[in-house]
This record gives C-alpha cells, sequence and structure tokens, in this order.
C-alpha cells in the first residue's frame, strides 16, 4: 500500500488525543454525503420530469414533422409524398392543416389552434391512451367530429356526452382583410364533439383535433397542407431517417424531430436543471468548511507526527501528499455514502413509488413523483464532490504546513 494512503486511512480511522477532532471529521463526511445526496436525488426528479413530458409530447408529435422553409402552405401535388412512403422504415404519414381560430359552444368563446388531421392519425398516434371523456371518433359515417383538448372543453364548459353539443368555429378567411366586412373576414362552421383528451397541458389548452378534409374546407387550403407528419417504424434510427426525408424533400422544407419540434421546452428543463445543480453544487462547497475545518484540526493535532515523519526523512511534499490523501479519503467516502443513499432511494421510489404527488387520485397525469437515474449524472456528481474536496482539501494543506514551519521557525 503507498505510504501516504497507509498514514492517510490511519489518520482518517484512529482517535485522535481530542475526541472533538473525530466528531468534526465524521460531520465533514456527513456533510459532504448529504450534498452528494442531495445532487443526485434532485437531478434524478428533474430526469424523471423530462421522461414524462417527453413521453406525453410524444403521444400526439410525430417522429418527424416537415415545413416549408418559406411561407406557409405546402402544394400536395408537388410533394414527394410517395417517395415517403416507400421508404422502409416509414410507418406512416399524415397531412396536418393548422389555423388559429375561435371557438364557441353557447355564451362561451375560446382562441386556440384548429388543428386537422388526415386519415390515420388515430392509429398512428397514442391518441386513444390519452382520451379521458368521450369516444375517439374524428369521422363516422361521413360525419365528422372534433376531439377537444382539456383545457379548452374546460374554458367552454363542454359536456362531450349531450349528443346535441356543437362547437362553432372560426377562422380568418383567405384574401385581402382590408377589403372585407367583418362577417366576411371569417368563415365559420359547426361540429359535432366527440370526446376530450388530455396530454401536454399547453397543447390541452389551445387545441382542437379534427378531420382533415373538414378543416381545409374551412380554412380554404384544399389541396394543402401546413405541415406533414412522418411516423417512423420502432427501431429506427431517427437521425439516419431524418437525412433520408431531407434529401427526398429537399432545401424547399424543413424537417425537425421532436427535440426540434419542442425545442423551447427541452431547452427551458434543461436550463432549470443545470440551475439547480449549479445551486447544490455550491450547497456542497459550504459542506466542505467543515472538510476544512477538520483537515486544518488534524494537522496542528498531529504536529509531533509531522516532527517525527520530518525527522525519519520526510519532506515537505511527502507531508502535503498524506495530508491531500485524508482530505480526499473525507470527501470520497461522504461521497460513496451519499451516492449510494440517493441511488437506494431513486431506485426504491422508481420501482415502489414510495413519494406520492398530493391531491386526490387521478388529479395528477401521474400518481408518484416521477424519477429517472442516469449514470452519466452519478458520475457527475462523484467528480463534482472529487473536484470540490479536492480543491479544499489543496487549499487547507499549503495554509496549514505553511502556518506550522512558520510557527516552528518562531520557535
Amino acid at each position: 500500500m503507498n505510504t501516504t494512503f497507509f498514514f492517510a486511512k490511519r489518520y482518517l480511522l484512529a482517535r485522535k488525543s481530542h475526541n472533538l477532532i473525530n466528531i468534526i471529521t465524521w460531520i465533514s463526511v456527513l456533510g459532504v454525503g448529504v450534498g452528494a445526496f442531495a445532487l443526485i436525488v434532485v437531478l434524478s426528479v428533474f430526469n424523471g420530469f423530462e421522461k414524462v413530458i417527453s413521453t406525453m409530447i410524444s403521444q400526439l408529435s410525430a417522429d418527424l414533422v416537415i415545413e416549408p422553409a418559406s411561407g406557409k402552405t405546402i402544394q400536395l401535388d408537388t410533394f414527394p409524398m410517395e417517395q415517403i412512403l416507400a421508404l422502409d422504415a416509414t410507418r406512416g404519414v399524415v397531412k396536418i392543416v393548422e389555423e388559429d381560430a375561435l371557438f364557441r359552444y353557447g355564451n362561451r368563446q375560446h382562441v386556440g389552434v384548429l388543428r386537422g388531421v388526415s386519415e390515420g392519425y388515430e392509429a398512428l398516434t397514442a391518441m386513444d391512451s390519452i382520451t379521458i371523456q368521450g369516444s375517439l371518433i374524428l369521422e363516422y359515417s361521413g360525419q365528422h367530429y372534433a376531439m377537444l383538448g382539456s383545457g379548452v372543453a374546460w374554458y367552454l364548459d363542454i359536456n362531450p356526452r349531450n349528443p346535441a353539443a356543437l362547437l362553432q368555429v372560426l377562422v380568418p378567411s383567405r384574401g385581402n382583410p382590408s377589403v372585407m366586412q367583418f362577417e366576411q373576414a371569417f368563415n365559420q362552421d359547426a361540429i359535432s364533439i366527440s370526446g376530450i383528451y388530455s396530454s401536454q397541458q399547453e397543447m390541452d389548452a389551445t387545441h382542437v383535433i379534427v378531420p382533415y378534409d373538414w378543416a381545409a374546407k374551412l380554412m380554404e387550403y384544399e389541396g394543402m397542407a401546413t405541415s406533414i407528419d412522418v411516423f417512423a417504424k420502432s427501431k429506427t434510427s431517427i437521425k439516419e431517417f431524418k437525412q433520408k426525408i431531407k434529401q427526398i424533400s429537399g432545401s424547399d422544407f424543413l424537417v425537425k424531430d421532436q427535440f426540434e419540434q419542442q425545442e423551447t421546452l427541452y431547452q427551458i428543463m434543461r436550463s432549470e436543471k443545470w440551475a439547480i445543480y449549479i445551486i447544490l453544487t455550491f450547497i456542497l462547497i459550504m459542506a466542505t468548511f467543515n472538510v476544512i475545518g477538520s483537515l486544518s484540526m488534524l494537522i496542528v493535532d498531529k504536529r509531533k507526527d509531522i516532527n517525527i515523519l520530518k525527522y525519519l526523512g520526510a519532506d515537505q511534499i511527502f507531508l502535503r501528499r498524506l495530508f491531500l490523501a485524508e482530505g480526499l479519503m473525507i470527501s470520497v467516502l461522504g461521497g460513496i455514502i451519499g451516492l449510494l443513499a440517493g441511488i437506494i432511494l431513486v431506485l426504491a421510489q422508481e420501482r415502489f413509488g414510495l413519494l406520492k404527488l398530493g391531491g386526490e387520485l387521478g388529479a395528477f397525469v401521474i400518481d408518484v413523483y416521477p424519477v429517472q437515474l442516469v449514470w452519466q449524472d452519478v458520475m457527475m456528481v462523484f467528480l463534482t464532490v472529487m473536484v470540490v474536496g479536492g480543491l479544499s482539501a489543496v487549499f487547507t494543506v499549503y495554509k496549514a504546513l505553511k502556518r506550522i514551519k512558520t510557527l516552528r521557525l518562531m520557535e
């Protein structure tokens, strides 16, 4: 065993001449452990919420969305739809038309987004799993139906079980609005309501999903689409699939994956995660002041040992390494204890759902706090503990040994 680590281990575990030094040393270990525990648990909670939000988004979002690079619409007669459908990785393609709209129901009204989807949308998405009231029907026996986001239904106070419920939809007319009367500025029609879905709060509060043919006619977008949703087969490399779609569609179109479709949301979540990481790292830095205190007291307590080691031939470099190893051992021991405790708690929460969300059952999309253990986070936390503990040990050892040397010379 390396001599410096042999002495460091002995100094860490053996009783000191003053019991207070033992207490402060183990308080230091506990402080570092609490900091590491908090870091891994909080980061895992953020990972869990990101996973939940990503799952909710993917329930209605396509793997890839094709949008025009300029302008608002895609001419379907010139778009290479058949080439995309011919790809082995393509599971399906859906035409989309979207427009801001005013929804009216009784004496209530709400501004949102009308989203028209072509045939196959229900089968390609997980919309059936997020339908919370009514039935998932967009078209039946030539009759068109609307699926409302839960927020839209709440604003309009809609009960989908009412068979006579009709939703009035108004969208801006195409053309020059300056020469139109108010009545001519909007196209309007009524549609039956089949059900209510709940996915992501932002979409639930704004989107009403209807059949493509009905929406395209109302918006005057026949033969056009505002975007094309492309769904890939399972186990498909989205990165490679995206490159193939870009080659087929050409430079006139933008191809976005799910991250790019919700880029702002993902960036906000990751920014929040890193902000919390920085805050907790500062708390960990504060905890290392205990390490500084215990290491300083240990060096003072071992002044006699230091003199003996010097008589035996130990130089200043050896002494620095010895107490640096001692400081690192305190940090590493605390970090390992904190990480193990955090990993056990996260895995237990992931497996058994120990910590429940407050409120009535079903009031939230999930019933327990979501967590996800990412091993890169474990390594990052351990390295953070090592860096913070190492820097504090270096500062303490250099200052304390220099102070002892000065006192010795004065004596």
